[in-house]
């Protein structure tokens, strides 16, 4: 039985490989923010969707209102990583051209 997988098909799948992993590197690099309360609580995430800074206002500490703190930071985090979401799945839909549906994993395909 014939190969299904040309040698020029394989190639492409490693270029389209090593272009991920490139770009999952520099999504360590890219930063976004999200805020809350019109900047109250402002949140710093990286590509990854790994919590970088947490900027809290003094006004937001001004009423003693611990728990509506605690909903702010909460809501900066979630906005800064819907943010990164959004960022990522643009860098990697750029990566593969629009060769690969979200989420999906070339390593994983071929045991990398």
């Amino acid at each position: 039985m014939a190969n299904p997988f040309d040698a020029g098909f394989l190639k492409k799948i490693q270029e389209v490989q090593a272009n991920l992993a490139r770009a999952q590197e520099e999504l360590k690099d890219i930063r976004v923010e999200g805020t809350a309360a019109g900047g109250l609580v402002t949140a710093v995430v990286n590509g990854h969707k790994e919590l970088i800074d947490i900027k809290i206002a003094p006004d937001a500490i001004a009423d003693d209102d611990l728990e509506m703190l605690e909903d702010l930071i909460v809501a900066a985090v979630s906005s800064a990583s819907q943010a990164a979401e959004a960022k990522a799945s643009e860098t990697m839909a750029g990566v593969t051209g629009g060769m690969l549906p979200p989420g999906m994993d070339l390593g994983s395909l071929f045991g990398g």
